[in-house]
């Protein structure tokens, strides 16, 4: 039997405390529609629970999704609140037109440093923002010759990772 990757991301679940700033920033600011807005009352950890699921859509199917539950005992319980770092974050692929595009409304709504940046890594040119939730995103342009570098990466990958804990913490990034 052949393993299988997954086909893509279905979605990511996060809380968030203000179902319309959510939808505000993904809708408004970065351009993700509001494709699903979910109802619910349900049974978790043994009691019913109620609680509103949104999602917002991306071009392969693909959706950010976010809880809001009606009682606050609930919504403290179920609250996803970590230590903030810039190195927990989720990452999409866009084109170079949607990355200008996003950052031009992310400046027009106001964001600045440190909630919006854009960094280049020498193999993609990432925009870093952080939604009213905490939570981390990058959107990513590749370089141009993504293919080499993913080929490059790919023929060494479980020998760099040896060599790193090995101890030789070189640098194996020419694109920078």
């Amino acid at each position: 039997m052949s393993q299988t990757l997954p086909l893509r991301l279905h979605h990511h679940a996060w809380v968030t405390d203000d179902q319309e700033a959510t939808r505000r920033f993904y809708e408004d600011v970065l351009g993700l529609p509001l494709v699903a807005t979910w109802t619910e009352r349900e049974v978790m950890r043994g009691a019913e629970r109620v609680y509103c699921h949104t999602f917002y859509g991306m071009e392969d199917g693909g959706a950010l999704a976010f809880f809001q539950f009606a009682d606050p005992e609930d919504q403290k319980e179920f609250q996803t609140e970590i230590n903030f770092t810039p190195l927990r974050h989720i990452a999409f692929k866009v084109e170079q037109g949607t990355q200008d595009a996003m950052w031009k409304r992310i400046t027009e709504a106001g964001y600045t440093e440190p909630e919006a940046i854009v960094l280049d890594h020498g193999f993609c040119v990432s925009l870093y923002i952080t939604d009213p939730n905490g939570l981390r995103l990058e959107f990513a342009v590749d370089h141009p010759d993504v293919e080499k570098i993913d080929a490059e990466r790919r023929a060494t990958a479980h020998a760099d990772l040896a060599r790193w804990l090995a101890g030789d913490h070189t640098s194996n990034n020419s694109w920078r």
